[in-house]
């Protein structure tokens, strides 16, 4: 995800910093796609306009926490989704990760986006022609607008779902194509559209 995000944004004439847990990873992705990299997420966020987390999900608690006192006015784009529980918990949960970044870094600017796209659509989201919706959630207007603009320049149809509550039900349906490609061994190319009149 990390990598495809990187591409697409790099594509949209956006830069791009990268770094990794593993910072042979992130040169060799900084490397593949010419942007720049950087020795610590501190660094890379540091003076930020947006920080864009596309990593597992039992990460993200820690990320934030070193985050906190460099993030400023910076938009946080979550990218993540429930992995490494039991799937009736993930059914059952009742708060997204995005909640749970505002918890930890209270007066974040927080928009849950790109989660419910497979990393092999992001750089290819039109299916037949008709470009897969892109999903977006969070409190803060200026923010989604920034983020529904970049959906925009990807490919993708914006979606404003409303306020980060709905986060909740962006995960699961996430969840849900994730299921459905495991269960039904379909090839990791699904996404989502609304169909018929809206506005």
């Amino acid at each position: 995800m990390g990598r495809a995000l990187t591409r697409a944004l790099n594509v949209a004439g956006h830069t791009v910093t990268v770094t990794a847990r593993n910072s042979e990873h992130a040169q060799k992705v900084a490397d593949e796609l010419k942007v720049a990299t950087a020795g610590s997420n501190r660094e890379a966020a540091r003076d930020a306009d947006m920080v864009v987390l596309a990593v597992p999900s039992n990460t993200v608690a820690a990320i934030v926490e070193d985050l906190d006192e460099v993030l400023g006015d910076a938009i946080v784009v979550d990218t993540t989704n429930p992995s490494g529980l039991d799937r009736a918990e993930i059914l059952r949960g009742s708060a997204s990760l995005a909640e749970a970044i505002l918890l930890l870094a209270p007066g974040t600017r927080v928009v849950k986006a790109f989660n419910t796209v497979f990393a092999g659509r992001l750089n290819d989201p039109v299916i037949d022609g008709v470009p897969l919706d892109g999903f977006y959630a969070g409190d803060d207007p200026a923010a989604k607008q920034v983020v529904a603009d970049l959906l925009a320049e990807m490919g993708f149809r914006p979606v404003d779902t409303g306020e980060l509550l709905t986060a909740r039900v962006l995960e699961l349906m996430a969840f849900l194509n994730i299921d459905l490609n495991l269960r039904y061994d379909w090839p990791w190319q699904s996404g989502w559209k609304l169909l018929g009149p809206t506005g």
